[in-house]
C-alpha cells in the first residue's frame, strides 16, 4: 500500500476532492484526520473512508482561522504522534463569467483572499510538526485558471497563479527540512458537479457566454487533448501517489491533470 502507516490530515475533507482523496488514502493504508466546516459532509466522508478499513477521525475546523487550525494540528499530533501528509482541498464559491467592468472588488478578492489565506494557515500549522520530525508532504490544489486567459476569469486566474507561486516558494523554504510540496492542477470534473458549488459557479460562466450549461460544459471536454475532463478518482489517485514515498524526489511541482486542456 502506498501510504501504509502514514498519518494524513485533509482540510476540506468533506468536499468533493477532499472526500475522494480520503477514500483513496484510506485504501492505501493511511490513518486519516478529516477537518472541515460541515459536520454532515465530514461524517459522509468518514463513513466512506471507513469502508476501506481506515482509522478515521473528524473535526469541525474553520481552515481560515489560524488558532483553530493550530489547535487541531496539536490534537492530531497528540493522538498520532506525527503528521506525514497534509492536503488542503478547501473550496470557495466565487464569481466567474463577468468582465472586469461588471466585477466588484469584493468579488475579485474573495477567491484570492480565501484560497491564499487558508493555504497559508494550514501550511503554517502542519509545518511545525513536519519540521520537528524532518519529513512530510504538503499538497495544494490549483486550477487551469492559472494559465488561461479570457473574459470572466480574473479572480480565479489571480488566485490560482498565486497559489502555484506560493507552493513553489514553500517547497524551496521547507525542502531543507525534508518537506515536499506538490501542487495539483486538475480541470473541471463532471462528477464534482453534484457535490459542490461547481455547477452554480460554472453555470454563471455559461450564462454570461450565452450558451446552455450542458453545451458549454461539453465544450470544455472538447477543448482537451483527450476529449474528456478528469474525474475525482483520477485526481485522488494522483494525490496519493504524490504523497507517497514513490514520489520522494518530487517537490516544487505543479502537476497538470487537465486532460490536455493545458500543455506544459
Amino acid at each position: 500500500m502506498l501510504l501504509e502507516n502514514k498519518v494524513a490530515v485533509i482540510h476540506g475533507g468533506g468536499g468533493s476532492i477532499g472526500g475522494a482523496a480520503a477514500r483513496v488514502f484510506a485504501r492505501e493504508g493511511a490513518r486519516l484526520f478529516l477537518a472541515g466546516k460541515s459536520l454532515p459532509r465530514l461524517e459522509a466522508a468518514e463513513s466512506a473512508a471507513r469502508t476501506e478499513g481506515a482509522e478515521v477521525s473528524i473535526a469541525v475546523v474553520d481552515a481560515m482561522d489560524q488558532a483553530a487550525v493550530d489547535r487541531h494540528v496539536d490534537e492530531v499530533t497528540d493522538a498520532a504522534g506525527r503528521i506525514d501528509i497534509a492536503l488542503n482541498a478547501v473550496g470557495f464559491d466565487h464569481v466567474q463569467g463577468l468582465p472586469i467592468g461588471g466585477t466588484s472588488l469584493d468579488d475579485y478578492l474573495r477567491p484570492v483572499v480565501g484560497y491564499l489565506q487558508t493555504n497559508f494557515v494550514t501550511a503554517k500549522a502542519v509545518s511545525r510538526p513536519m519540521i520537528a520530525q524532518g519529513s512530510g508532504v504538503i499538497l495544494t490544489i490549483s486550477t487551469p485558471g492559472a494559465r488561461l486567459t479570457g473574459r470572466g476569469l480574473i479572480g480565479n486566474a489571480a488566485q490560482s497563479a498565486a497559489l502555484e507561486g506560493f507552493s513553489r516558494a514553500l517547497a524551496g523554504e521547507l525542502g531543507p527540512d525534508g518537506i515536499r510540496v506538490v501542487c495539483v492542477r486538475p480541470h473541471a470534473m463532471p462528477d464534482a458537479l453534484a457535490t459542490s458549488y461547481t455547477r452554480e459557479m460554472f453555470g454563471r460562466t455559461a450564462e454570461s457566454s450565452g450558451v446552455p450549461f450542458d453545451e458549454w460544459f461539453s465544450g470544455l471536454a472538447d477543448m482537451t487533448m483527450l476529449g474528456r475532463l478528469p474525474v475525482l478518482d483520477e485526481v485522488a489517485e494522483y494525490l496519493a501517489f504524490a504523497a507517497s514515498d514513490r514520489a520522494r524526489s518530487m517537490t516544487g511541482a505543479i502537476a497538470n491533470l487537465s486532460a490536455g486542456a493545458l500543455v506544459d
